[in-house]
């Protein structure tokens, strides 16, 4: 894939469905316009991680990310642990996306009901588990359309509110009252995503150039539409704390109901987009955990149109068993220990192979792993929960039991001349 694809795998992964109401849980932490700067200053504060993942991502073309980061800095068995939770925080919040996202849509296609949303739900599964088998061609014109079409309303709700006359609206609150933290906190979750693209770098043309501008041009232009979506909110909606759905909301004051409609409708195109991207990018964990010097049932093997079929085998029949459950509210239990796992792996790994010079790397770039260690620290002093770390250790041990199934890897055959 090329480079507009790679940046909207990365736009898709942060624009999802959070930013529809994160404006209201920020606002009730930092009122007034204390949220833009929350948006604003958090925002640049991950620019330092997004470049860590950079750094590495430019010098590995293969998939995995993290995984493949902490197998050179580390060895195998960090590798595997990384890579093994990763995958588990990926295939059960996937899981809750499709399951949520069948929820929503379940009465407008007649199929109200907990067995209606379970089959919608295993249909939505088992069609985007097969639109990802065809290819990765095929799933990147899936995703950047997906993309497109969710960035769309955004992009009208912006264009409403900077360029169009409004009526009387009350001047936004002051900042006033601002729990920084908490509200710094929210916006690190709605601004994950852009750890995603190197996890595909093997599938990109490119990489060296391609992955460094995808990583930061995702988050940025993220950063930037995020402000002005919050800006909107906060201008139009004095009591936005308490909104139920802030940008619509706010879309219905600065453009009618037109507007309004559209907007909300672009809640589950975006979920769509998560799930699309979810799909690709989860197997590629499992498949870069078995790739290194041990193998683990073939998971590594790759199709010809650079898809790992048996860990996306393996991804699909975990997500159709787990949306069938019923109420997956919880799944997401691990999901900031995991990114925490990524943004700490990426750190130490940056600044290990920096001080023994590998990869081209110099000892200057270690000092990028600092703000990225101080933030992973921050998201799991502050942002996780005990029933999050006992999940993860449990991952863990599940992780460790997993690895010694696996056995070390044949070596190819020398070809005599």
């Amino acid at each position: 894939m090329g480079p507009f694809q790679l940046l909207a795998l990365g736009v898709n992964g942060i624009v999802g469905v959070g930013i529809f109401f994160a404006p209201a849980e920020v606002a009730a932490q930092a009122p007034g316009l204390g949220a833009v700067w929350a948006f604003a200053l958090t925002g640049l504060a991950l620019v330092p991680v997004a470049f860590a993942f950079a750094v590495l991502g430019r010098r590995f073309d293969s998939d995995g990310g993290p995984v493949v980061f902490a197998r050179a800095a580390f060895g195998e068995r960090v590798s595997f642990l990384v890579g093994w939770v990763a995958y588990v925080s990926a295939f059960l919040s996937t899981s809750a996306v499709m399951a949520g996202l069948a929820r929503a849509v379940a009465p407008s296609v007649g199929l109200g009901g907990p067995m209606g949303e379970r089959l919608l739900a295993s249909a939505l599964v088992t069609g985007l588990a097969a639109l990802v088998a065809s290819g990765i061609r095929v799933s990147a014109r899936t995703w950047t359309t997906l993309t497109v079409l969710k960035l769309l309303p955004l992009a009208a709700l912006l264009g409403a509110f900077f360029f169009l006359p409004a009526g009387q609206v009350p001047p936004p609150l002051p900042a006033t009252g601002t729990s920084w933290l908490k509200a710094g906190l929210t916006v690190m979750f709605a601004y994950q995503g852009f750890e995603i693209v190197p996890v595909i770098a093997g599938q990109v043309r490119a990489s060296e150039r391609t992955v460094p501008m995808a990583t930061v041009g995702s988050l940025l232009l993220a950063m930037l539409l995020y402000v002005g979506l919050v800006w909107a909110c906060v201008a139009a909606l004095p009591d936005l704390a308490r909104a139920g759905a802030p940008l619509a909301q706010a879309a219905g004051v600065w453009g009618g109901a037109g507007l309004e409609r559209l907007v909300g409708a672009g809640t589950s195109v975006s979920a769509l987009g998560i799930c699309v991207g979810m799909m690709v990018t989860t197997p590629r964990y499992l498949s870069a955990l078995a790739s290194g010097e041990r193998s683990l049932f073939g998971l590594e093997r790759m199709s010809a149109t650079g898809v790992p079929m048996r860990a996306l085998t393996v991804t699909w029949a975990l997500v159709l068993g787990f949306v069938n459950l019923g109420d997956l509210s919880e799944l997401f239990a691990l999901s900031a220990i995991a990114v925490l796992m990524q943004f700490g792996v990426t750190a130490a790994a940056l600044a290990v192979l920096a001080l023994r010079r590998e990869r081209g790397l110099r000892p200057a770039h270690a000092l990028l792993a600092v703000p990225t260690l101080v933030l992973g620290l921050t998201l799991v002093a502050f942002g996780a929960s005990a029933r999050e770390a006992a999940v993860a250790l449990v991952a863990v041990l599940a992780g460790l039991a997993l690895m010694s199934l696996s056995r070390p890897r044949e070596p190819a055959p020398v070809r005599l001349p």
